[in-house]
């Protein structure tokens, strides 16, 4: 018996196989939960194609799966009717989708960075987590929890994170907000962020630095080493399921130690 038998939810943000989200979802369905799927629209279908490449890689044939840019009202209001539509109610959020102009993620462009690109960084990667929240409770009659994916870099100055560490310390306190919107009455949902080490994935790649990060914190890091994609998807296992019933508002840092060490 798993832990999320009987529990369904839709994951924001697989964009291939070495993505957090799709480790995520790897872990929650070997844990027993079904999962929906959105991709990022594109004409071409290139990237309807890579996700579903991706979940497919996961034993899922025949995935539930919709196109989805967040920064747009009227695509969450689709993607939530459907899953009302198809399913009725859902258990889990996976918010783990975020973006930035990559021109200001680069090593001492932060004090470069434009208005028009701050504002779009922080609609992707924190308003849409509060758009999500708002559409979701309506689906979540028996409570439930909506989890998003943040890093290290919301709390201190990683340098080339820039505008991101921004947008990553909007979305904590968008969750802890949201949480104590949720969490009361009839809704009783549950929300949190993981804050994940550094991963080789295609967003990390747009990151100035990041082979350094990967190196300072394998010598930073408590346990001297880089974390997996499994262990952030095994913490999300927990978050999701009715272990975490207590538990909301709170950024769980899945970095091996690295942020608990000053020097």
């Amino acid at each position: 018996m798993g832990l999320l038998d009987g529990k369904r939810g839709i994951v924001f943000g697989i964009a291939n196989d070495r993505s957090y989200a799709w480790f995520i979802t790897k872990e929650l369905i070997a844990h027993g939960a079904e999962c929906a799927f959105t991709h990022l629209p594109d004409p071409k279908g290139k990237m309807e194609r890579r996700c579903r490449s991706a979940v497919e890689e996961l034993g899922i044939s025949d995935p539930w799966l919709m196109p989805c840019d967040v920064s747009k009202d009227e695509d969450l209001d689709a993607v939530f009717d459907k899953l009302k539509a198809d399913f009725g109610k859902i258990d889990f959020v996976i918010h783990a989708v975020a973006f930035a102009d990559r021109e200001f993620l680069k090593l001492g462009n932060f004090h470069k960075t434009t208005r028009e690109a701050w504002a779009q960084a922080m609609d992707i990667s924190a308003y849409s987590l509060l758009a999500m929240g708002q559409r979701a409770k309506d689906i979540m009659p028996d409570g439930g929890s909506i989890l998003a994916m943040s890093y290290y870099g919301g709390e201190k100055v990683v340098p080339g994170y820039n505008i991101m560490g921004i947008a990553k310390a909007a979305l904590e306190h968008t969750a802890k907000y949201l949480a104590f919107d949720l969490g009361e009455g009839e809704n009783k949902i549950r929300v949190n962020t993981i804050s994940g080490g550094p991963l080789r994935t295609l967003a990390a790649s747009a990151v100035g630095g990041i082979s350094d990060m990967f190196e300072h914190q394998e010598r930073k890091a408590a346990m001297k080493r880089n974390i997996t994609g499994e262990e952030v998807g095994g913490t999300a296992v927990y978050l999701v399921s009715d272990l975490s019933t207590g538990v909301t508002g709170e950024n769980i840092h899945v970095d091996a130690g690295f942020s608990i060490v000053g020097l």
